[in-house]
């Protein structure tokens, strides 16, 4: 193990050009009724590793990563100034909102004292603690009152790290990964950010609030890490035969979520009639194009549903890939009624609060949210870590190996120690 130290030099919050704020800097913006639900006020923590040379431009400035990405952040918070200000209100009763104080986001800046060779790129196992990459707000503040954090940590090498925590409570992964290129574009030089933001918040659907459920459960399971790589080649196989037996096409998203799913299922024998569960959160803009202009238009706001797709352990356990395959499209193919069903408020329990219970599986996918397109004049990131665990959530998130190599990495914790290695078997039974 190289022993790594990380130091922090400097730490404070950025804030935007006060020569360009308008002149009402307290105002106050009302969340939508997705950004409110109380699930949603947590941080979502991600590393991304740059180990490019700066480009010209870049090389020609002289200026660090850290200093040109402070720089570009300060640019980008008079655009996105609700990134700025702070959450107020309680997401319990429904009533937050965000108050554009422009007190900043939190940024560190930071270094290392070893080569991203050295830490093998931060390849899985990590050989330097995410918490030494990640940002940590002052003593006495709670994280999830400041919007976006970052912290910028240098290696010898001339690569760096950007660590990232965002509450989602104000964007999701397309909105937030919105936000990040914008600061990159600035980064490089450009006037303005290529998508003008959009706030918009009162056009995503406000249904009749429902009876509160039961409070979710918070159990922890001691879920073990997994993670494997799936090539090209091996997804392009079970999606040719899907195309095969059905005459439809299906993504890597399908392939890999029912692979995940049956394997889960079969390691830890579940009984054969008992119910199981998996949930993915579904973009939704492309249902409101009513409202939103193409494409979501630059809305950065929550925009998503929680599909769940429900079977019992045995048909999972049992059936072919294929047909698990097509129980995840059939959950898709569902989504424009179910969404619909709940702007008109035609639901008798709230599709938004979710049960974390043992049989009940999220997958995450963030190969197609923007942030492998992020270049702050160093290039695209070579490797992206998100952290999106928590030991009462049974989790699976796609994502992508470390540049050069192609394909999908697959990242899991979503098994006790017990079934962890017949739930490896049922995985590398995948790619062999």
């Amino acid at each position: 193990m190289v022993n790594v130290t990380v130091r922090r030099k400097s730490q404070s919050f950025v804030v935007p050009p006060s020569s360009a704020l308008p002149p009402s800097i307290a105002e106050t913006l009302e969340l939508s009724a997705i950004d409110r639900v109380p699930g949603l006020r947590h941080t979502v923590r991600s590393l991304h590793v740059f180990r490019g040379r700066p480009s010209k431009d870049a090389a020609a400035a002289g200026a660090g990563p850290a200093e040109v990405i402070r720089a570009a952040l300060s640019r980008a918070l008079l655009v996105y100034r609700p990134f700025a200000g702070r959450f107020v209100g309680s997401v319990v009763a429904g009533d937050a909102c965000v108050q554009c104080t422009d007190e900043g986001a939190w940024f560190v800046e930071a270094a290392a004292d070893c080569s991203l060779d050295d830490v093998n790129g931060l390849d899985h196992p990590l050989m330097v603690s995410e918490e030494e990459l990640l940002p940590i707000p002052e003593e006495g503040v709670d994280p999830t009152s400041i919007p976006i954090m970052m912290q910028v940590t240098e290696f010898a090498c001339g690569g760096f790290v950007v660590g990232l925590a965002a509450v989602h409570s104000l964007a999701d992964g397309l909105g937030a990964a919105q936000f990040i290129n914008a600061i990159s574009e600035l980064a490089r030089g450009m006037d303005n950010p290529t998508i003008v933001p959009m706030w918009a918040r009162a056009l995503i659907p406000n249904p009749p609030k429902l009876p509160p459920g039961p409070p979710p459960s918070f159990k922890s399971f001691g879920f073990q890490h997994f993670s494997m790589d799936v090539t090209f080649d091996h997804i392009a196989h079970v999606k040719a035969e899907y195309f095969q037996a059905t005459g439809q096409y299906c993504s890597t998203f399908d392939v890999a979520t029912a692979k995940i799913w049956q394997s889960r299922t079969r390691a830890i024998k579940y009984n054969s009639e008992f119910k199981v569960h998996v949930c993915f959160f579904a973009n939704t803009r492309h249902l409101l194009t009513n409202v939103l202009p193409k494409n979501g238009g630059g809305f950065y706001g929550n925009c998503f549903y929680p599909v769940t797709v429900t079977s019992t352990a045995q048909d999972v356990a049992t059936s072919k890939l294929l047909d698990v395959i097509r129980m995840i499209r059939d959950g898709k193919a569902r989504l424009p009624l179910e969404f619909a069903k709940w702007a008109s408020g035609d639901v008798k329990v709230d599709p938004y609060e979710l049960t974390f219970e043992h049989n009940v599986l999220f997958v995450s996918d963030w190969t197609r949210l923007g942030f492998f397109e992020v270049d702050y004049g160093w290039g695209a990131p070579n490797h992206i870590i998100p952290f999106t665990y928590a030991d009462y959530m049974a989790v699976a998130v796609l994502g992508a190996p470390p540049a050069p190599k192609k394909g999908t990495r697959i990242m899991t914790q979503c098994v006790e120690e017990k079934y962890l290695m017949d739930f490896k078997d049922e995985m590398k039974a995948f790619i062999l």
